[in-house]
């Protein structure tokens, strides 16, 4: 589903990203670990467009789409969910949850059997559907995001640290919510900060250092010996 190969990113002048080369299948869940600073959060954003890659290719469905804009990569299907509970505070939450399906064209039916299903594991947003964005808790606000992404139907989503300022306790349900979304044969790549939970619904783990990518292997190789590392 996603294939990257000899990628390299940064900031101007600043190199970020090393040659780095991995791969996602339908339906799996990577998860990418690492120190503040390793790469992370700059490899999901030029996996999804924010950033032109200097060097190296970005597959999806076997199409070379490295330097594609996010407004072209969205309704193909590659979908990236952004940390920092990023909603439109002023619209209400069931608005919110239409954008998502409006960036990709989403037909209504998909849409309505889509929402059915996040108030089914998110009864909070059906019980706040009418009230503003700003109104939500952080953790439902990070909900909310991936209410939006879950209604474009992504075949590829890179969510960037979906427990950042969040409470603990309010992480169970989103990574469950993943794990069965995955289910759904969408390709999940993941950077999280909180390993061990991540762990829990990872096929495969990444860990990454200065830009490069370290270890790659199964969920269990990595904690068995990759998170001695990270």
């Amino acid at each position: 589903m996603l294939e990257i190969s000899g990628l390299c990113a940064g900031y101007g002048k600043l190199p970020v990203l090393r040659d780095v080369s991995f791969s996602v299948s339908a339906g799996e869940i990577v998860l990418i670990a690492g120190e503040n600073g390793a790469g992370k959060t700059t490899l999901l954003q030029t996996i999804g467009g924010l950033i032109r890659p200097t060097a190296g290719n970005i597959r999806f469905e076997g199409k070379d789409v490295a330097g594609t804009i996010p407004e072209k990569l969205v309704p193909a299907g590659l979908r990236l969910v952004l940390d920092g509970h990023r909603v439109f505070p002023e619209l209400s939450v069931f608005d919110n949850i239409r954008l998502g399906a409006v960036a990709s064209n989403t037909p209504k039916a998909t849409f309505d059997g889509a929402v059915e299903q996040i108030f089914s594991v998110f009864p909070i947003l059906k019980e706040k559907s009418r009230d503003k964005a700003r109104s939500l808790s952080g953790g439902q606000q990070q909900m909310l995001a991936l209410a939006q992404a879950f209604v474009s139907q992504p075949k590829v989503l890179l969510c960037d640290e979906p427990s950042l300022g969040l409470a603990i306790a309010l992480m169970p349900p989103i990574m469950e919510f993943l794990r069965t979304w995955a289910k759904t044969g969408t390709a999940i790549v993941i950077v999280e900060q909180h390993v061990d939970l991540a762990l829990t619904v990872a096929d495969r783990a990444l860990l990454m250092e200065r830009g490069s990518i370290v270890f790659n292997g199964t969920a269990d190789e990595f904690r068995t010996g990759g998170d001695k590392n990270a």
